[in-house]
Formats: structure tokens, C-alpha cells, sequence
């Protein structure tokens, strides 16, 4: 909705962002690629591309932003299963490697039903 912003009532794509952390992993995997280099792409580089001081690692000073993963198990998508608004993915059926057990925004455990983020405005954006 790029008239007033409201992401509440935009379409939301085709869901994925769940899966996030086990797709690129299991790609990674696939691939030799460490799962520190992973952490660094998916963590402290969207941080540092969007200008988030304060987020992008586990240090003094930072949001205390970090997932519980579980990098050596595995799970198979199941559409039904996933959290997003549109209950639709390129990825039903798809073997991933890598379970996400708990998720943390600053702190604190996300729950899926307490709303925790800040919506951030730049430039009368």
C-alpha cells in the first residue's frame, strides 16, 4: 500500500521470509559455505545495508536480536504450517536443513501473536 504505507493491508508477497534462515542454510550446506558466513549475511549485513546501528549482532550495545537454530536438523515445508499472511510458497514440499526453535527481538521471546517490532521512518518515508 505505497499510498499511506500501511503494511496491515498490502498483499504480502509470496510467502518465504519463515523459511529464510533454512533455505539459505541448506543452500550453504550444499555448497561447503560455514555457517558463520550465513550469520553474516543474513544478520549483520541487512543491518548494515539499512543503517541499523544498533542491530546486526550479539555485542554490547546491540538489540539482542538472535534465532535458536538448529543447524543439523532437518524439516520438509509444509504450506498449511507457515505463518504468513497468504498461505502460499514455491517451497511446499521442499527438504531444508536447519530448524529455527525461538526467535528473539531485543530480548525478548516472539511469541507470533504479540506485535514486538518498531516500524522505523526515514525521510518522511
Amino acid at each position: 500500500d505505497l499510498e499511506n504505507g500501511d503494511f496491515a493491508v498490502a498483499w504480502g508477497g509470496v510467502s518465504s521470509l519463515q523459511l529464510g534462515l533454512s533455505l539459505i542454510w541448506t543452500e550453504a550446506r550444499h555448497r561447503g559455505i560455514p555457517l558463520e558466513q550465513v550469520v553474516s549475511w543474513m544478520a549483520e549485513k541487512p543491518a548494515a545495508l539499512a543503517r541499523l546501528s544498533n542491530k546486526g549482532q550479539l555485542a554490547l550495545g546491540y538489540d539482542a536480536d538472535f534465532s535458536v537454530f538448529a543447524p543439523d536438523e532437518a524439516f520438509v515445508v509444509d504450506v498449511s504450517k507457515l505463518k504468513h499472511k497468504n498461505p502460499i510458497t514455491p517451497y511446499d514440499g521442499k527438504a531444508l536443513s536447519g530448524v529455527v526453535r525461538r526467535t528473539y527481538l531485543r530480548g525478548n521471546v516472539v511469541d507470533g501473536q504479540t506485535p514486538g517490532g518498531k516500524l522505523i521512518r526515514r525521510g518522511g518515508v
